[in-house]
Order: C-alpha cells, then sequence, then structure tokens
C-alpha cells in the first residue's frame, strides 16, 4: 500500500526538563501521517471513525520516529477515571494513567484537549504518563498516579502536555464547584466568562499545579501549549468535534 497524502514531516514535541537522557518522552503533533479529512495527518486515536489502515501506519512512523517496536507503545481505554496500570500488560486496559520501570515499555495516552502528564523520577528508574481530563484531574487521576510511582514526591519531575488553554476552556459552574470543594484555592484557576452568565473559564494546567503541588510535586515543567488555539499543529475536540487524538509517551531507553 502506498501513501502520498503526508502533510509534513513527523514532528514531536519534547519535554523541556531536567530528566536523565536515557527517559525517553514526547508528545506527537498532528503532523507527518496519512489520514485524511477531519483526522489529518497523524491520528493515532483508533476510536474515532478514521480509517483503521490509517491509524496503523501513524502508529507504526511514530514507533519508526522513537526507535521502539510499535508493540512497544501500550494503549489505554481511556475512561475519564484514575485508574492507573503497571506496564506490562496484556490487551488496551480501561485505565487512565500507566506506569513502568521495565526499559523499553512506553506509557502512553491520547488527547485532543485533555491534559497529558508524564512523570519520570531524578534518578531515572520509572516513569509514568496520566491523561487528566477535568474529570479525572478532579478525581484524583494525578494524585493516584504519584502514589503508585512510590517514589518520594519531591523527587519527581512532571510535564504538562499541550491541553485546553485558559481562553478557551469554559465550563459551567458545577465544575468550579467540584474542584473548590476539594481545595479553596482552586477558585483561582477559574474566571467568570465573558460571554455566559454562569459559566467559567477553567485554567486547567493551573488547577494540574495546584494538585501536584499539594502532592509535594514541585518541579513541574511545560504547560504552555493550546490545542484549540493551534489548530495547525493540535487536534482539538472541542474546536472541531470529530477529530484525531495525539499521542503522549515516555520510556526508559536504558539498556
Amino acid at each position: 500500500m502506498s501513501w502520498n497524502n503526508v502533510t509534513s514531516e513527523l514532528t514531536v514535541l519534547l519535554p523541556d526538563w531536567p530528566a536523565p537522557e536515557w527517559v525517553r518522552a514526547g508528545c506527537s503533533t498532528r503532523l507527518g501521517g496519512v489520514s485524511e479529512t477531519v483526522w489529518a495527518s497523524l491520528n493515532l486515536g483508533s476510536h474515532v471513525q478514521d480509517e483503521a489502515a490509517h491509524v496503523q501506519e501513524n502508529r507504526r512512523r511514530l514507533a519508526h520516529w522513537a526507535g521502539i517496536g510499535a508493540d512497544r507503545f501500550y494503549w489505554l481505554n481511556q475512561v475519564h477515571g484514575t485508574e492507573v496500570v503497571h506496564l506490562p500488560v496484556n490487551g488496551v486496559p480501561d485505565a487512565d494513567a500507566s506506569l513502568t520501570s521495565e526499559p523499553g515499555l512506553a506509557c502512553t495516552v491520547l488527547t485532543a484537549d485533555c491534559l497529558p502528564v508524564l512523570f519520570c523520577d531524578q534518578g531515572g528508574t520509572r516513569v509514568a504518563a496520566a491523561h487528566a481530563g477535568w474529570r479525572g484531574l478532579c478525581a484524583g487521576v494525578l494524585e493516584r498516579t504519584i502514589t503508585a510511582l512510590a517514589c518520594p514526591p519531591e523527587r519527581l519531575l512532571a510535564w504538562l502536555g499541550p491541553a485546553i488553554g485558559p481562553a478557551h476552556f469554559e465550563v459551567g459552574g458545577e465544575v468550579r464547584d467540584a474542584f473548590a470543594r476539594q481545595a479553596s484555592e482552586a477558585e483561582l484557576a477559574f474566571r467568570p466568562s465573558p460571554d455566559r452568565p454562569g459559566h467559567y473559564l477553567a485554567n486547567i494546567y493551573q488547577l494540574a499545579r495546584q494538585r501536584l503541588q499539594r502532592m509535594g510535586v514541585v518541579q513541574v515543567y511545560g504547560g504552555n501549549d493550546c490545542t484549540v488555539a493551534d489548530a495547525s499543529r493540535f487536534y482539538s475536540y472541542r474546536r472541531d468535534g470529530v477529530t484525531g487524538r495525539m499521542a503522549s509517551f515516555i520510556w526508559l531507553d536504558r539498556r
């Protein structure tokens, strides 16, 4: 089979953080794949009505870029919950975070507005990836992931990947109340919507930082990209509805 609809070279965002060199991590953009129309072009989600052959080829290209086998990327059936799985696992488990201390296994989450969070410890002995939409974030997926890593939180590094930015993430008052009931400081991450009374613009990056800091994770990086605002690089469910998914991934390359 030949592919003639590649829009650009495969492009991956790399975390700007002081992780050990054998900790490999990144977040794909929508550039460099073979998917067409609303999924153009590097859609990595198999659940969004894109052609299965396109998704398979896109995943193969990502694995080639990473230099590990496609079967080393461990995908999850994300359900906006707090379940954390330890890799390796069989199949595609219902979970929203994964972790491992084994080299060559890529913890992977898919997003298109939700917040991907990657973790590693300073010594480069364990890594994790978490999918944090507002429901999972509020329910404690980051806290569950940190606890499962079984590492002093001050020794953890966290990177916040591309997500819906504070200028575009409009939510109802019930979302603000859900976070504020857990911590009053969460109110600082919401401001009234200028367009819809009773609604708010939420800063999911700020909410994540607050929760990480409460757990003792102070080395937090990233959080500078908005998926809605940058249609050339990112998929956005809020912006487009039917669309593709980016992958955020991390693995240990130490042999």
